[in-house]
């Protein structure tokens, strides 16, 4: 069943994500008002629950920087990926109104 409340876009994008004060790359398969969709490329096998992400949306010059706890994680072993879904915790109101901009452009 799904849970999310809200529209979800593509969003194929390269970020860095903070795990314990240290960036790592990740890279985006969706986004929404609430949060973001992430396939995990070279991060620890122990990351925590809360993140920071730091991303810059397609057309925006500004860097978007955002904390979240993940919420959900996911491994597809027929494809050898792994991901995790970010509920956003922590967000200006300015970037918040830049991805609900996008967002509602995207859908």
């Amino acid at each position: 069943m799904n849970q999310r409340k809200n529209d979800r876009v593509s969003l194929d994008i390269y970020l860095n994500k903070y795990v314990a004060g240290v960036p790592y790359m990740a890279r985006t398969s969706d986004i929404s008002r609430e949060g973001v969709g992430l396939a995990h490329l070279i991060e620890p096998n122990m990351a925590g629950k809360r993140v920071g992400l730091q991303f810059q949306l397609p057309g925006s010059e500004e860097v978007i920087y955002a904390e979240g706890e993940v919420v959900r994680e996911w491994c597809d072993l027929d494809h050898n990926e792994e991901g995790s879904g970010v509920r956003f915790t922590l967000l200006t109101e300015r970037h918040k109104k830049m991805i609900e901009q996008f967002v509602g452009r995207a859908s």
